[in-house]
């Protein structure tokens, strides 16, 4: 098992070399860069990124500016120098694409172009919070999803399977952000109830509250958002442990076990319960990565949560360069290593598994 981490964990190289070439040779075809966008903002003078411009620079062209940068036309040719320098790109392409080769080998992800911070200081200052999303989310969803899996499996065809799977298919159905806003009208002082802050992970006065009081008011606020997340998740999870269960309990070795005798509860989660748990285990880390990465930008947007898909968001709408390849940088990193936690728990479930013999 040791040679296979090591192959992988090797893998992961390459890997990230790939995605991160590939994204960044296409952002630099992509019209409306970092330039385009502070040009887009001037009417004359500059600000954000601009106003941090200083030092002597070397006058382009008119004719020229206006060919690169359409929406230059009646901008001083220095201060569009001046940009190009300010953003990195009066080097050519592939100086700064190794250069960022070079950073990201000492994860060295650069600075943000208008907020003044490096990437590595703004990605672990919004990471908590989608670990936060994202783990909660997970364990409430595996917490209702394997039970109730189980039980319709164990009771297929019944009254309680028909009932759950409309409820399930209902759930499915819901997109979590619409979830989310229902959660806010009902529950958040929309309409109806207002048991429940609208806003952020912790209240203003989180400081000043006792350990117990924190943790009561971080899961205070952690409540609808993560609510409005598990209900797209735990329904196709459901539906996976019962599929799973019904093909296991069909097997030979089931009607053995029963037929020696064995008590019932002993064959579920003595013999069927292992390899049932096998496929969920399988799809555990990309569960994980959906919602961490993708199915928590809107909740985050929603709920005024600043996590890091949200950073990355508004990164990509500014066409800040820096944070949108150092998330994706992280995404990336995050993605295959929880791909290498999931067969780890593999072997862990099964210790049958053996990777090695399989990679051999």
């Amino acid at each position: 098992m040791a040679r296979y981490i090591l192959k992988r964990l090797l893998l992961i190289i390459p890997t990230l070399l790939g995605v991160v070439t590939i994204n960044f040779f296409i952002v630099q075809l992509a019209p409306g860069g970092p330039v385009d966008q502070m040009i887009a903002q001037m009417e004359g003078a500059a600000f954000g990124a601009g106003a941090r411009i200083a030092g002597a620079v070397d006058t382009i062209a008119v004719t020229e500016a206006n060919t690169r940068f359409p929406g230059a036309e009646g901008i001083d040719p220095e201060l569009i120098a001046a940009l190009e320098k300010q953003f990195g790109f009066d080097r050519p392409v592939h100086e700064r694409y190794f250069a960022m080769l070079w950073n990201y080998l000492r994860f060295d992800l650069g600075e943000s172009y208008y907020q003044n911070r490096s990437v590595v200081e703004l990605v672990l200052e919004r990471f908590p919070v989608s670990i936060s999303l994202g783990l909660w989310s997970m364990l409430l969803t595996y917490l209702i999803s394997i039970p109730l899996g189980v039980a319709k499996a164990v009771r297929d065809g019944s009254r309680f399977d028909a009932w759950t799977s409309a409820a399930i298919f209902i759930g499915y159905a819901t997109p979590g952000f619409l979830f989310a806003v229902f959660l806010i009208v009902m529950f958040a002082g929309g309409t109806f109830f207002d048991w429940f802050p609208l806003k952020g992970l912790v209240s203003e006065d989180f400081a000043e509250l006792s350990p117990l009081a924190k943790v009561g008011d971080y899961f205070w606020h952690l409540a609808l958002p993560v609510s409005a997340l598990t209900i797209g998740t735990f329904a196709t999870l459901t539906m996976l442990t019962k599929n799973a269960f019904l093909e296991e309990i069909s097997k030979q070795f089931v009607l053995t076990a029963r037929s020696k005798g064995l008590d019932e509860r002993r064959v579920l989660y003595g013999h069927v319960f292992r390899n049932a748990m096998l496929i969920v285990v399988a799809g555990f880390p990309a569960a994980l990565i959906g919602v961490l990465f993708t199915g928590a930008l809107l909740i985050e947007v929603i709920f005024s949560l600043e996590g890091i898909g949200l950073l990355g968001f508004e990164a990509t709408l500014t066409r800040d360069y820096p944070i949108m390849f150092g998330t994706l940088y992280t995404f990336t990193l995050v993605a295959l290593l929880l791909h290498l936690v999931g067969d780890i728990a593999y072997t862990l479930v099964d210790p049958r598994i053996d990777f090695e013999t399989r990679d051999g």
